[in-house]
C-alpha cells in the first residue's frame, strides 16, 4: 500500500486514502469496499467488519459528491422554519438534520419568518440543480403557492395548513391534542377555561384547529364558550401571552384556567400571573403546547401537549427521500395521492396544573409511519 503522506521541503501533506487502500488492508476486492461503504447488505458480517476496520486504520472518507452525481443527487436539501428562535422550530431542526445525516443529506436552513414571499422562494427559486428536497413549514402559503412550485423538486410541508396539491404532509392531529389537553382542564375541575392564541387576522392553520379542538372539549362537558375567554395574539410569543393573561385576569369574571396555543404563550402568561401574585394552579391552571424546555424546567413547571418531534423529522425526511430515490419513482416523482402522515403526540401533566410533578398520559392518533 502507497504511503499516505507525501513530503516536500519540510512540511508533511497528508494523501486521502483510496478505495484501494482500504481494500490492500482489508484483503479484499475495491468492489467489495465499495458495497460496503455503499450499505449494500449482502456483504458478510465478517467481511463487513474487517472493511469497517480498515477504514478507521486508513481514515478512508467517501466521495460524496461524486456518489451523489452518480446517483442522480445533490447531497442537499432545503428546511424552511419560520422562526429559528422559537425552541420548537430550534429542536424540529436539529431533528431534521440528524434524520438527513442518515440518508447522507446536508440540511440548507431557511427562516422565512411566516413572509408568504419568503416561503414563495423556497418552493419556486431552489430548482433540482441546487437541492434534492425542500421541507417546508409554511404560515401564510396559499394552494396558488403550491401550483407554482416546481414539480421537479419535491416538497414536504410541516404542521397544521391544510394546503391541497402535489406535496407530502406531516403533522399531528391538533383538533384532538388541544381537545385532549383541554379535556385534562376539564378533569381537574376547572369551569371557565380561556384559550390564547387565536388569530384570525392571519388565517392561521395552527391557531383554527387548535381553537376548534378547545370548542369541542367544552361542548362535549356541557360547558358554555364565553366569547371573552377567546384572546387574539398577534405573535406567539412571550409577550404575547403576558399580555392576553393581563387582559384575563382584568375581567369581571376571570378564567380559572388558560390553554396558550404554543409554550412560549404559556411562559409569558404565567409569568404575567405571578407577577400578580396568583398562584399556579391553585387560583389559575396553565396549559400550552409544544413540550419546549423552557416550560419542562421552569417554575411550576408546564402542562403541555408534546408532539414527537423525532417522528415528524424522520417522516419529513423519509418521504422526501421516497420521492428522489430513482429506485422508488426518481426525481420528481409525484403520486396521484401525496402522502399524509399524522405523527403522535402525548400529553405531559406537570405543576402548571396540578401542582405535584409530572406524569405522563399517552395519546396517539393516527399515528402513521412514513414510507
Amino acid at each position: 500500500m502507497r504511503n499516505p503522506q507525501s513530503r516536500c521541503e519540510g512540511w508533511t501533506a497528508q494523501v486521502p486514502a483510496t478505495l484501494k487502500d482500504v481494500a490492500e488492508r482489508a484483503g479484499v476486492s475495491i468492489k467489495t469496499v465499495s458495497n460496503v461503504v455503499n450499505g449494500y447488505a449482502f456483504v458478510a458480517a465478517s467481511t463487513r467488519e474487517r472493511v469497517e476496520q480498515a477504514i478507521a486504520e486508513t481514515g478512508y472518507r467517501p466521495n460524496l459528491g461524486a456518489r451523489n452525481l452518480r446517483k442522480g443527487r445533490t447531497g442537499f436539501i432545503v428546511l424552511a422554519v419560520p422562526e429559528l428562535d422559537n425552541p420548537y422550530f430550534a429542536e424540529l431542526t436539529g431533528l431534521v438534520i440528524g434524520a438527513a445525516h442518515q440518508h447522507q443529506w446536508t440540511v440548507l436552513v431557511e427562516q422565512t419568518q411566516g413572509s408568504r414571499e419568503r416561503e414563495q422562494a423556497v418552493i419556486t427559486s431552489m430548482g433540482p440543480q441546487r437541492i434534492d428536497a425542500a421541507i417546508l413549514s409554511p404560515l401564510a402559503m396559499e394552494p396558488a403557492d403550491l401550483l407554482a412550485s416546481d414539480p421537479a423538486t419535491p416538497l414536504v410541508l410541516l404542521g397544521e395548513r391544510d394546503i391541497p396539491g402535489p406535496a407530502d404532509h406531516v403533522a399531528i392531529d391538533n383538533v384532538s391534542a388541544a381537545r385532549t389537553v383541554v379535556e385534562h382542564l376539564i378533569g381537574i375541575g376547572r369551569r371557565r377555561i380561556a384559550v390564547i392564541g387565536d388569530q384570525p387576522a392571519k388565517n392561521s392553520g395552527t391557531a383554527s384547529l387548535r381553537i376548534a379542538g378547545y370548542r369541542q372539549a367544552l361542548a362535549a362537558a356541557a360547558l358554555p364558550g364565553d366569547p371573552a375567554l377567546v384572546v387574539p395574539v398577534e405573535n406567539y410569543q412571550r409577550a404575547d401571552g403576558a399580555a392576553a393573561m393581563d387582559h384575563l385576569l382584568g375581567l369581571p369574571e376571570p378564567p380559572d384556567a388558560v390553554f396558550c396555543c404554543n409554550d412560549l404563550l404559556a411562559v409569558g402568561a404565567m409569568r404575567a400571573a405571578l407577577v400578580r401574585g396568583i398562584a399556579i394552579p391553585d387560583r389559575i391552571a396553565v396549559a400550552g403546547f409544544d413540550d419546549i424546555a423552557e416550560g419542562a424546567y421552569g417554575f411550576p413547571s408546564l402542562t403541555t401537549i408534546a408532539p414527537d418531534k423525532a417522528a415528524i423529522a424522520e417522516a419529513a425526511v423519509n418521504l422526501a427521500d421516497r420521492r428522489v430515490d430513482p429506485i422508488r419513482g426518481g426525481r420528481g416523482a409525484r403520486n396521484p395521492e401525496p402522502q399524509d402522515v399524522r405523527a403522535p403526540f402525548t400529553l405531559k401533566v406537570r405543576e402548571s396544573t396540578t401542582g405535584t410533578g409530572m406524569h405522563v398520559v399517552p395519546r396517539i392518533h393516527n399515528a402513521a409511519a412514513a414510507p
